[in-house]
């Protein structure tokens, strides 16, 4: 990988890691999607008791992070922010954090709740806007009504000079003013309010007619013109509706006593408890309240026995030299030899599942270690991120390097007879003579500065 992409990343740290005895939020899920916590068992509970189940979770008081009682490991990178200026160049970032608990992030070797950033170099449009100017005005549109007084409207254009990259003109492209067409307007009739209802027609409920009650309202707010004439008032001008009797009193609700506690329904780490309460001492009825105050009440159980941690590969270690037992020397030759490389199962405690997968990896390969062999130069890398992301003057980078021509060596050796064919990798660092350019024989580097750079704030 060119040296400008491995970013160089700036470790901040927010908070110190949270040890055995602090007192958290413990939780009884952790949302990888979201990285937040799910299901509050309950505060003030010490961290060792919260993970003696790994597949919990918790948060400290005041803190938005919530940690997984797992090994620790990087969250994904958050979105770069927007970039920093809308046109031509500027600069965005991104964060992950350190989440998990009891050990470090590797490879860095960092405690949970660091908090991590990247800086980029962006670009949203190459130009920025420039203002356009507006033409004359039009002529005035027709008055916007045919009697009474209205208004009328007329228009211009922007495009004296057209605005570019996305510009625009300062003010309205369309302005208004009063008008008079000399002529009187009819009155139309509208409702006045309605008057109050009147007496029920019954004075009870259940008969062979359902009671009603009447209003009525008048066509006077205003009355129709008649000359020029005015419409009517539309609608009835009268309602009724039906009459709603004495209902029985309301009865009010009350809670019955509190039920028996559930036993613990873990078998390890914490677990709720739950009492129950029924509403029926006596029931509502007739409309009367519901029972104020909750039907459940929580309480934590600890069972004091650790769950299961199930163990979780630690990263493949560097590959072994590439040799062959029976063969002194191989390098810079067709003769494919072997390597190995290991990885440790990490963190499996209390009976949990071992790693699945095999603990060494073989492979077949030519070793060109210090092989003397002529190389060509690399087309430009694409940009590198700008380093250091939050400190002062980040710069990016971008080169060109003097690559080995590799031999034609036969990409692939059958070991065993009818166990098909394998593949062969080269393995070393070459040393590879190139023309000199630019006065440099092993790589040429382009730098440049990040512009608009913007602050890192804590997420």
């Amino acid at each position: 990988m060119p040296a400008q992409a491995q970013a160089l990343l700036l470790l901040l740290l927010l908070t110190l890691p949270a040890t055995g005895s602090d007192p958290v939020l413990c939780f009884t899920q952790y949302e990888e999607s979201t990285g937040k916590c799910k299901d509050l068992l309950g505060g003030g509970v010490r961290v060792n008791d919260c993970c003696l189940n790994a597949g919990y979770a918790f948060q400290k008081p005041g803190s938005k992070l919530c940690m997984p009682c797992r090994l620790p490991q990087w969250s994904p990178w958050s979105t770069w922010t927007p970039c920093s200026v809308t046109c031509t160049e500027g600069s965005q970032l991104r964060h992950r954090h350190c989440i998990g608990w009891g050990e470090q992030c590797s490879p860095e070797k960092v405690e949970p709740g660091t908090l991590q950033w990247q800086l980029q170099a962006c670009e949203d449009q190459p130009c920025c806007p420039e203002m356009g100017g507006w033409s004359n005005w039009g002529s005035w549109a027709a008055c916007s009504v045919t009697c009474s007084r209205g208004t009328r409207i007329r228009r211009r254009a922007c495009n004296h000079p057209t605005p570019k990259c996305g510009g625009h003109c300062t003010g309205e492209a369309q302005e208004s003013e009063a008008c008079d067409t000399k002529q009187v307007c009819p009155t139309h009739g509208a409702w006045a309010a309605w008057g109050p209802w009147g007496p029920c027609s019954g004075t009870c409920h259940g008969g062979p007619n359902a009671p009603v009650e009447r209003r009525s309202r008048t066509c006077s707010a205003p009355e129709p013109s008649t000359e020029p004439p005015g419409n009517p008032c539309s609608g009835s001008a009268y309602e009724q509706r039906v009459c709603t009797g004495l209902p029985p009193c309301p009865v009010a609700g009350g809670w019955g006593p509190w039920g028996a506690v559930s036993p613990c329904p873990v078998t390890c780490g914490l677990g709720q408890i739950q009492e129950q309460r029924t509403c029926d001492h006596p029931v509502p009825q007739h409309g009367g309240p519901f029972c104020v105050g909750d039907a459940t009440r929580t309480h934590i159980c600890n069972t004091a026995v650790h769950c299961p941690v199930n163990g979780q590969w630690g990263l493949w270690g560097e590959w072994s030299n590439c040799i062959r037992p029976n063969i002194k020397h191989i390098s810079c030759q067709e003769i494919p030899g072997q390597q190995t490389r290991s990885r440790i199962c990490k963190g499996r405690k209390f009976d949990g599942q071992r790693c699945v997968g095999k603990q060494q990896d073989i492979r077949h390969c030519y070793n060109i270690q210090r092989c003397l062999w002529k190389g060509s130069w690399s087309e430009w890398s694409t940009w590198g991120l700008c380093i250091p992301p939050c400190g002062p003057n980040p710069i990016r980078t971008r080169q060109r390097l003097c690559q080995a021509t590799l031999p034609k060596f036969s990409p692939t050796i059958t070991v065993v007879e009818g166990q098909g064919e394998k593949n062969v990798t080269f393995w070393g660092k070459p040393s590879v003579l190139c023309d000199v350019l630019q006065g440099q024989k092993v790589m040429v580097e382009e730098k440049r500065p990040c512009l608009h750079v913007p602050p890192c704030k804590e997420p």
